[in-house]
C-alpha cells in the first residue's frame, strides 16, 4: 500500500470519527463545543483550486468567477437578514478601497434573490460586485467549504486560484489585511 493511500484512509477515518461524534452529540441533545470540528472542516478546502461558478450581479448580468483571474479575491457569502453579514460590509468597502488597485478584488455572494438585495446595496453605496442567487450560491458556497451553511462565510483566493484562507463568521480586518499583505 503506497503512503498517499495510506495517508488518504487516515485522513477520511479521522475526518469521519469527528463528524460521527459530532453528530451523535446533536442528536442525543448535548451541548458540544464544536470549535474545532468547524476548523477541521473549513480547512479541508484551504489550497484546492477555486471553483468556477457564474451567478447574476444586481443589474440581472451573468458574471463568470473567472473574470477577476489574477487578483486576490476576496468573496464573502452572506444575507440582508444576517446582522453579522450587514455589520462586516463597510470593512469590505474600506478595504476595496484601499486594496482595489493592488490587485484585490472583493465580491459579495448574496443567499437571495436580486430583488430583496438591490435595495440594501443600493442604500450602503456598496463599492464592489455583488453577485445574487439562492439555492446556486448557497451550493457555491458548500463547494467553498461551508458545510455547515453558515453567514457570513468569507473565503480569500489567491492570484493563482488557491484557497488560501475560509471562515465561518464575522472576519476580523486585521486578519484579512494581514493576508492580504502576505500576498500582494
Amino acid at each position: 500500500m503506497s503512503r498517499a493511500t495510506l495517508f488518504s484512509g487516515l485522513l477520511l477515518a479521522v475526518l469521519s470519527a469527528a463528524l460521527g461524534f459530532y453528530f451523535q452529540d446533536r442528536w442525543h441533545g448535548r451541548n458540544t463545543d464544536t470549535g474545532e470540528l468547524r476548523k477541521l472542516v473549513e480547512t479541508s478546502v484551504i489550497g484546492i483550486t477555486r471553483p468556477g461558478f457564474s451567478l447574476p450581479d444586481s443589474e440581472g448580468q451573468r458574471r463568470n468567477v473567472n473574470e477577476w483571474d489574477g487578483n486576490i479575491l476576496v468573496i464573502n457569502f452572506w444575507a440582508t437578514w444576517c446582522p453579522p453579514c450587514r455589520k462586516e460590509m463597510p470593512m469590505f468597502m474600506e478595504l476595496q478601497q484601499q486594496y482595489g488597485g493592488r490587485g484585490v478584488q472583493f465580491i459579495g455572494i448574496a443567499t437571495e434573490e436580486s430583488d430583496t438585495v438591490i435595495p440594501f446595496i443600493d442604500e450602503l453605496g456598496i463599492n464592489y460586485p455583488i453577485l445574487t442567487g439562492t439555492t446556486s450560491a448557497i451550493q457555491i458556497a458548500e463547494q467553498y467549504g461551508n458545510r455547515f451553511g453558515a453567514l457570513p462565510y468569507t473565503v480569500i483566493v489567491d492570484r493563482n486560484q488557491q484557497i488560501i484562507y475560509t471562515k465561518t463568521g464575522p472576519v476580523h480586518r486585521e486578519d484579512v489585511e494581514a493576508i492580504l499583505h502576505s500576498f500582494l
